[in-house]
């Protein structure tokens, strides 16, 4: 008996040497992906479809602060491969840019699938920050149009929502700044058809009601006084998303004393321009320096 007790503390310390060696270890930045895009990094396996992402890479240094983009397209349609550009603007100001796809709404999915995604793709991020060099706690969102509708939740609600699901929940999906264009917070409020019927498709059910669903979808709903800052813009000529709609979150968002600028764009339509193609007011180079600038206000 007493040889047997001599032997137990080995065979435990052996075994813990054995568990330790074996099990996995955490991955670190590959300095070869410096200055490159690596498409198509699952982020998130969401009803055993992976959702994936684009990572666009600075030039040097890190840990970096990062931008999150959320395509547009109705929540039925778009791709990641929007991103591309914003990655292009923001690598040169040393953000590190992850542009996501997520499910997109058809007969089968609906809302809340999308928002689910993006959440999961920030919980992603946090749990491999090391891997991709960024720092976790500056992690900002930009969405245009649809996209602006998810990531104006992605900076209001919380895990009260139900919307954290999938894998990484021990890790949080707050953003800690987000850039809003063309993008709707009010279901309840008067829908155009055109975009009525994409939100009917996507979510099952039509806004410009003052229901508990619609309630339920919309940004305004969520808002707090410790919602990140918040940048918004909107064409005054959009006639896909009425500009009462950036009106309506800005309003919301002062109330409670949240940080919220708008720009409202002069003479633009849904995608910020002039219907004919040209540059409204405040142009393109210009909101892109606005939002630089937000972004470095925000988060460094």
């Amino acid at each position: 008996m007493n040889h047997m007790k001599t032997q137990l503390p080995v065979l435990l310390t052996i075994c813990i040497l054995l568990l330790t060696a074996c099990a996995p270890q955490g991955l670190t930045f590959d300095p070869a992906k410096y200055e490159i895009t690596e498409r198509d990094v699952t982020y998130c396996t969401m009803n055993e479809l992976p959702q994936k992402m684009d990572i666009y890479y600075p030039s040097s240094g890190g840990p970096w602060p990062v931008l999150v983009y959320v395509h547009g397209g109705g929540w039925i349609e778009g791709d990641k491969a929007e991103g591309e550009g914003w990655g292009k603007v923001l690598n040169e100001s040393g953000f590190l840019v992850v542009s996501v796809n997520y499910r997109l709404g058809d007969y089968q999915t609906k809302f809340p699938a999308m928002i689910e995604d993006v959440k999961c793709a920030v919980r992603h991020l946090r749990a491999h920050s090391a891997e991709y060099n960024i720092d976790p706690d500056k992690i900002s969102a930009l969405g245009i149009s649809a996209g602006g509708h998810l990531v104006a939740l992605l900076g209001t609600a919380d895990e009260s929502a139900g919307w954290e699901t999938g894998e990484y929940l021990d890790q949080s999906s707050e953003v800690q700044a987000v850039i809003v264009m063309s993008g709707i917070a009010d279901f309840t409020s008067n829908i155009p058809s055109g975009l009525n019927g994409a939100i009917y498709y996507a979510f099952g059910k039509l806004g410009g009601k003052d229901t508990p669903e619609n309630i339920a979808v919309s940004p305004i709903s969520y808002v707090t006084p410790d919602d990140p800052s918040f940048l918004i813009f909107h064409g005054d000529r959009d006639g896909v998303v009425p500009v009462e709609q950036a009106n309506i979150l800005h309003a919301k968002l002062t109330e409670v004393g949240v940080s919220s600028t708008l720009v409202i764009v002069e003479g633009g339509d849904h995608r910020l321009r002039k219907p004919t193609g040209e540059d409204a007011t405040p142009t393109g180079a210009e909101i892109n320096q606005m939002m630089v600038e937000f972004l470095e206000e925000n988060l460094k």
